[in-house]
C-alpha cells in the first residue's frame, strides 16, 4: 500500500518526537542513578566530602570503636570476675600474703569495710579497688623503703566475701553465697543445697543494669540438659525458685489429711 505525501510527513514527525522522549529519559534515568549512587556511598559518612576516600577507609573507624568497646567490656568483666587476673579486690575479701625468706611478715588480712587492712612495719594498706598485683607493688615498695632489700612479695585472695550473690525461693538452704570463683547460676542453686519438692521447674534471675533491675526466666530442665547456657552470675545477681501453688496446695492437703479423717469420725 503507497502511503501518501501527508501521511509520510505525519510518520516521520512521530518518529522524531518517539526518539527525542526516549534520549530524554535515558538522560533523566542516568542522572538519577548517578544521583543515587553519591547519596548512598555518603551518607551517615565522615568521609561525605572526601570522594576519594574508599569504603574500606569509612570502615576503620566503626571496627576501631567496636573493637575499644570489647576491650573495655573485658576488663570490666574481669574487674569482676573472682579468679581473674584483672580482678579487684573488695571490702571483706580475705587475703594470703607471703614475703620470700622472711616468715615474720606471711599474713593472712581481711580488707576492713574501709577497703585498707593492717600489715606490720608498713601500717595500713589500701587494698578496694586495686588487683593482687598492684597490692603487691604497694607492700613490696614500701617494705624495700625502709626494712628489705628486692623483697618479693605474693598476694592471694583467699575468700571473695566482697562478691555475693543471693538464692531465694523454693531451695533447701535459701541466702546470700560469696562467689569463690566464676559461678554459672545451676552452682548457685547447688550452694543453697538445690531445689525443694515446691519447686515449679524454673527459676529466675533478678539484675541491675544501668540502675534499673530486668529479670529472666529459665527452665530447670533446659539448663540441665544443656539446651539453654547456663549463664554466668555476676556480683548482686538474685536467683529466685518460684514455687508451684499446686505442689503447696498438695502438701499441705496431705499434711491435714490426717485431721480431716479424725472430723470425719467424730
Amino acid at each position: 500500500m503507497t502511503l501518501s505525501w501527508k501521511t509520510e510527513v505525519v510518520v516521520a514527525r512521530m518518529a522524531v518526537l518517539v526518539m527525542a522522549a526516549f534520549t530524554a529519559g535515558c538522560v533523566a534515568s542516568s542522572a538519577d542513578k548517578g544521583a543515587a549512587v553519591v547519596t548512598g556511598s555518603t551518607s551517615g559518612s565522615s568521609y561525605a566530602d572526601s570522594p576519594a576516600a574508599s569504603s574500606t577507609d569509612a570502615i576503620k573507624p566503626a571496627r576501631t570503636a567496636t573493637a575499644e568497646a570489647a576491650n573495655e567490656a573485658r576488663l570490666a568483666t574481669a574487674a569482676g570476675t573472682p579468679g581473674s587476673d584483672g580482678y579487684r579486690v573488695g571490702a571483706l575479701d580475705v587475703l594470703t600474703i607471703n614475703v620470700f625468706k622472711v616468715d615474720d611478715l606471711n599474713k593472712t588480712v581481711q580488707v576492713s569495710e574501709s577497703g585498707k587492712f593492717s600489715f606490720p612495719l608498713i601500717g595500713e594498706v589500701q587494698a578496694s579497688g586495686k588487683t593482687v598485683s598492684e597490692i603487691e607493688k604497694t607492700i613490696g615498695s614500701q617494705l624495700e623503703t625502709n626494712y628489705l632489700r628486692n623483697p618479693q612479695v605474693t598476694v592471694l585472695v583467699k575468700e571473695y566475701n566482697s562478691h555475693r550473690i543471693t538464692v531465694e525461693g523454693a531451695v533447701k538452704k535459701p541466702g546470700v553465697f560469696p562467689m569463690q570463683g566464676p559461678m554459672s547460676m545451676l552452682q548457685a542453686i547447688a550452694s543453697s543445697g538445690g531445689v525443694n519438692e515446691d519447686s515449679d521447674g524454673t527459676l529466675l534471675l533478678f539484675r541491675k543494669v544501668d540502675g534499673r533491675t530486668g529479670v529472666v526466666r529459665y527452665s530447670m530442665n533446659d539448663l540441665r540438659q544443656q539446651k539453654t547456657e547456663d549463664p554466668d552470675l555476676q556480683p548482686g545477681d538474685i536467683v529466685m525458685v518460684p514455687s508451684s501453688d499446686l505442689k503447696v496446695g498438695m502438701r499441705y492437703l496431705l499434711q491435714t489429711a490426717p485431721l480431716a479423717r479424725s472430723f470425719l469420725l467424730l
